[in-house]
Order: structure tokens, then sequence, then C-alpha cells
């Protein structure tokens, strides 16, 4: 039994997954799951009934793996693919046939997937800049956090931010979250030229009052402690609905983001899933460091999403 299914109903991840899974599956193409973690993952998150997957790679390879991890793949689909490169192509062509909702990494490096979704002639780009969202489940924290971006845009301008808001805040809502609290984190909360990124909080905060950002509530520049933190904000003076209770954090570049995400799950224990927004389809982004219940909860959180997407689509136009 993985550890995503020994959670008390009260874990942040366990909801997400009990509701994914009153959701129908979505069609996952896994891109090249050729090692225990990621093809254990697929398999996992199936059994699950969060995913219906695809797998494309090294056929042989696949067989193998799964023999020897003594995993069950009756029954799944697999498109042969030489080598993870071609695994990534021919992934990313199912998904632009229309052959599947999400697409999932498997045991290929990130920036050869991405470099295949980004691609101006055969990839999956939107109008919306593609970004990267941490789901944490923080011990002791109330609430979900998103953290964003910690892993796609290393230094984004105030164009790619405002992308990078609007993605957070659509997948907490479209997977049943509610409006959520979004803080645009910076060192201080004080607006100062010294500091470029509390320049572009000011902005993308104005930018949510004349309607450039739509669906949550906005403030900042925040530090991190009285985004999250209530006594914080109110020893700071902050009077805001999203000081000190934040609950989507973005971070002012891969850098900041990145050891943020890294220091809550190393230091507080976190679990940290992880999705890629703003492509045609939502991408499951997994490291082979993450545990099985991260893997399930990014799963979750993709299908979660998949299924408000579809079912938006079926909604006729006014």
């Amino acid at each position: 039994m993985s550890d995503a299914t020994t959670q008390t109903p009260q874990s942040k991840y366990e909801r997400l997954i009990a509701s994914a899974r009153a959701a129908a599956p979505a069609v996952t193409i896994v891109a090249h799951p050729c090692d225990a973690p990621s093809l254990t993952g697929a398999i996992e998150a199936r059994a699950a009934g969060l995913i219906r997957p695809v797998l494309v790679g090294p056929e042989a390879r696949i067989r193998a793996i799964a023999t020897e991890q003594e995993l069950d793949i009756g029954g799944i689909e697999i498109v042969d693919a030489p080598h993870s490169h071609a695994a990534a192509a021919k992934s990313v062509e199912l998904i632009r046939e229309g052959k599947g909702e999400l697409l999932m990494k498997g045991s290929l490096h990130t920036d050869e997937l991405i470099q295949e979704v980004t691609s101006s002639a055969t990839g999956l780009r939107t109008e919306r800049r593609i970004s990267h969202v941490f789901v944490m489940d923080v011990p002791g924290h109330e609430d979900t956090l998103f953290i964003t971006d910690a892993a796609i845009n290393i230094f984004p301008d105030l164009d790619a931010k405002r992308d990078i808001v609007q993605n957070a805040i659509d997948l907490w809502r479209g997977i049943g979250l509610g409006e959520p609290r979004v803080a645009i984190l910076s060192a201080v909360e004080t607006v100062t030229t010294k500091i470029p990124s509390t320049i572009e909080a000011a902005a993308l905060c104005k930018m949510a009052d004349r309607g450039q950002i739509t669906g949550g509530l906005v403030d900042g520049p925040l530090a991190f402690d009285n985004a999250i933190d209530p006594e914080a904000a109110r020893i700071k003076a902050i009077v805001s609905p999203v000081a000190g209770r934040a609950q989507i954090l973005v971070v002012p570049d891969l850098e900041a983001g990145n050891m943020l995400a890294k220091n809550l799950t190393f230091l507080s224990h976190a679990d940290a899933a992880g999705i890629v927004l703003g492509a045609r389809v939502p991408i499951v982004l997994t490291s082979r460091a993450d545990s099985i219940r991260s893997r399930m909860a990014s799963c979750a959180v993709a299908t979660l999403y998949a299924a408000s997407r579809r079912q938006a689509a079926a909604v006729p136009a006014a």
C-alpha cells in the first residue's frame, strides 16, 4: 500500500486525492517512464483511479522495469519510442493530436521535455507564459500553499509574472479551493527603488485592480513572515485580506522560489507536488526524489484541473 493511502482524512493532500478520485481519471501521456520511481508513480496513480496512463518510451525497457518491480501494466497502452528525446517528441505529438488530457514527466530530464513543449512549431504553447507551481503540504500550516515559479522562469519580467500569477490563481480555483489570497513576495513590505521586486509587486497589485489579473485577492510587496503569519502582519500594522493569510506565494525569481520550497521540504518536512501550467494541457512535473505521496498529489491536482477544464469547455458560450 502506498503512503498516500495511509494519511489521515485531515491531510491536505488526502483531501485533494479523494476529490480527484471522484472525477473521471484523465488520460495521461507519460513521457519515458524508464526507471522504477516514474513507472511506479504512474501505475500507483492508475491503481488509485486518478489517471489513465499511456506509456511512451522503449517498450522492452518499460516492460523489463515492470517485471523487475512487480508492477501490473496489463491493459496499459505502450507507445514505443527508442530513447528519451524521441519519447518527449512523441508525447507532445500525442497531446497535439488530442489523445491525452495530461502530460506527465517520466525519467527524462525536465529541460528535454520542456524544450519539446515550448517548441514554436510543434509544441504546446498558448498565449499564456508557461510556469510551474509547487503545491505544498506543510505540517502545522492550515492551508495548502502554492509557490510559484520555482522551476521554469529564471528571472521573469513583469509580463511573465502576470501570467505566473494568473496561472496559479486559475489552478487554485480549478481544483475547487475557492478564491485564493495571493502574496507577491519580496524581502520587505514597502515599495523601494532599491529592491526592484517591490516595484513589480506594486505593479502586479495595480494590474489586479484594473482587471489584468482576475480571480484572486492580490497584495504585495509582502515579506514571507508577514505574508503567512497573522501576528507578523499585525506587528507591522499591515491591513490587508492577504497579509498573514496568503495561500499563493509568488516569488521574485526562480532562485528564491527554489530555496523557499526546498527549505519547507527539508526543514519543515513538507511535501511538494508539482505541476506546469500555461501549455495546452497541465504537465505533471515530478522528481526522482519525490515520495509516492507527492507523485499521487501531483496527479490528483492535475486530474482535478483537467476535469474543471473539461467542464468549462462543455459549457456553451453565452
